[in-house]
């Protein structure tokens, strides 16, 4: 009885270490990409170095009568973005934003 519950200790420290270093990684992982982008930029000739950009297409929904919209569309764009793992410099990250490439405004 006594083994079992030397190895269920064991088993519960390594499963709060695992956490710990989990939420460790997560509080670091948004500095280290800022301080990344933010290298990018300044290295670059014309400060783009850390932003990119992508085609999207423009839409425009307008709100009808029973819950209906209404879409129109307004072509394509060129749309900023940043090339980091999070949104940086109020831009979306380019990974994210080629996946999502329908730009919709609702009025």
């Amino acid at each position: 009885m006594a083994k079992e519950f030397v190895i269920e200790k064991f088993i519960v420290q390594m499963l709060a270490k695992a956490v710990a270093a989990l939420v460790l990684l997560a509080a670091l992982t948004y500095p280290v990409d800022f301080a990344i982008w933010r290298t990018r930029l300044a290295l670059s000739h014309d400060g783009r170095g850390g932003m990119g950009s992508v085609q999207v297409n423009q839409v425009t929904a307008a709100e009808l009568k029973g819950n209906k919209e209404e879409y129109y569309f307004d072509g394509t764009a060129m749309l900023d973005c940043s090339k980091s793992l999070f949104p940086q410099g109020g831009v979306n990250a380019c990974w994210w934003q080629e996946r999502h490439r329908d730009a919709i405004t609702r009025y």
